[in-house]
């Protein structure tokens, strides 16, 4: 079964970190990463661009309203993701644990509503 391994972070603690930590966190990525790859569960994966280059969208009485920026304002913000192979819950939540945002922020784990869940 496939998860989305969905990572919050507060942008402005990241940009304002010292040199040193962001160098130690962008190497705990790539180990982790690494080991993802490793054991066959890495499907996808990236780091996102600021919420001040997002755009939101909503579609409202038939009209598009386009707002630059994110949409909610909140202490976390969306920064990465990983798309897994898992074979249970657990082992999707055991590599969300070990994933360098859950000391830092919130790793939410999702399981992907697959074609075949609600077409049969």
């Amino acid at each position: 079964m496939r998860y989305m391994l969905l990572i919050y972070n507060d942008e402005a603690a990241m940009a304002n970190a010292p040199r040193d930590k962001t160098e130690q966190t962008l190497a705990a990525y790539g180990a982790y990463t690494e080991a993802l790859k490793k054991s066959g569960a890495y499907l996808a994966g990236e780091r996102l661009r600021p919420t001040q280059a997002a755009t939101s969208i909503r579609m409202a009485n038939g009209k598009t309203n386009v707002l630059d920026g994110p949409y909610a304002d909140t202490k976390e913000q969306l920064a990465g993701f990983y798309m897994i192979e898992a074979t249970d819950i657990d082992t999707a939540m055991e590599w969300g644990a070990r994933c360098p945002a859950a000391s830092t922020g919130t790793v939410e784990v999702r399981p992907i509503w697959e074609m075949t869940d609600y077409l049969s």
